[in-house]
C-alpha cells in the first residue's frame, strides 16, 4: 500500500469515504476540496492534511501538486476523484458550464497526472486511480458532456497505462454507476430512477484502494460490466435497447 496519497474530491462523497479508508490502512493523506470546512473536519479525523483548491481555476491543478509535494516529500497514490455534473437537454447548457464540466472532469486530472507523474517515475514506484463513469462507457441521455468527458478520462487512462507498461507507476479505473451521494443534487436534478439502485459511497471507495494494490478496471456494482459489454459486441442491439429503455438519470 502507498505511503503518501492525494484524494481530490475529498470534501465529499466517494472522496471522503475513500479518504477514510486509506488512513485507516495507514496512508498519509492529502485532502483536496473546495469547502475548506468539511476539508478541516476531514483531517482532524483521519489525521491528513486539508489542501483546498477549485480545480476550475487555470493553474490550479498544477499548483495542487506542487502543494502536495511540499506537504509530503512524494506522492506515491493520486486518486482523480473530484468531478462535477449537470443534467439537462445540450441547448439549456451555457457556454460557461459546458467548459467547468470539461475543464473539472477532463483538464484537471491531466493536469494533475502530468504533474505528479515525473517524480513517480524517478522514484519508479506509484500509483493513479481515476474515478470515471458509467456515462462515459455507455452514454447517458442529457448527460453529453459529462459523458463525453469521462470518456475521455477512459480514454487518457488507458493510453497512460500502455505507455507505462513495464514501469514502477500504475493506473487503475473505477466505474461507478448511480452513487448515493451529493452528486445528483449538485448536479441540478434529483435521481429518482427506481433501477438501478444507487451503491454507497464506501462500496465505491473500497474499489478504489482496491484499484491501487491490484490495478485493473473495476465496475461498481459488478454487473455495469454487462450493458459495456453489449455496447463492444452489439452496438446496433444496445442502441435499440438504450433508446427503447431510456438511458437518462
Amino acid at each position: 500500500m502507498a505511503r503518501t496519497a492525494l484524494v481530490t474530491g475529498a470534501s465529499s462523497g466517494i472522496g471522503t469515504a475513500t479518504a477514510r479508508q486509506l488512513a485507516r490502512s495507514g496512508v498519509q493523506v492529502v485532502l483536496h476540496g473546495r469547502n475548506e470546512d468539511r476539508l478541516a473536519a476531514l483531517a482532524q479525523e483521519t489525521g491528513g492534511t486539508a489542501l483546498a483548491a477549485d480545480l476550475a481555476h487555470p493553474g490550479a491543478a498544477a499548483d495542487l501538486a506542487e502543494r502536495a509535494l511540499a506537504v509530503t516529500g512524494s506522492v506515491d497514490l493520486l486518486v482523480n476523484n473530484a468531478g462535477l455534473g449537470w443534467a439537462g437537454p445540450l441547448p439549456e447548457l451555457s457556454e460557461e458550464r459546458l467548459r467547468l464540466l470539461v475543464t473539472v472532469n477532463l483538464t484537471a486530472p491531466l493536469d494533475l497526472t502530468r504533474a505528479l507523474l515525473p517524480a513517480m517515475l524517478e522514484r519508479d514506484r506509484g500509483q493513479i486511480v481515476f474515478v470515471s463513469s458509467i456515462a462515459g462507457r455507455t452514454g447517458v441521455a442529457g448527460e453529453a458532456v459529462y459523458a463525453a468527458a469521462k470518456s475521455g478520462v477512459d480514454a487518457f487512462a488507458d493510453s497512460l497505462r500502455f505507455e507505462l507498461h513495464g514501469t514502477g507507476v500504475t493506473v487503475g479505473i473505477v466505474v461507478p454507476g448511480v452513487v448515493r451521494t451529493e452528486f445528483f443534487e449538485r448536479r441540478g436534478r434529483p435521481y429518482t430512477r427506481g433501477t438501478p439502485r444507487p451503491v454507497s459511497a464506501e462500496r465505491v471507495a473500497a474499489a478504489v484502494v482496491r484499484a491501487a494494490a491490484r490495478p485493473g478496471d473495476y465496475y461498481v456494482p459488478r454487473w455495469l460490466r454487462i450493458p459495456v459489454a453489449l455496447r463492444g459486441t452489439a452496438p446496433g442491439l444496445y442502441r435499440a435497447l438504450a433508446t427503447r429503455f431510456g438511458t437518462e438519470s
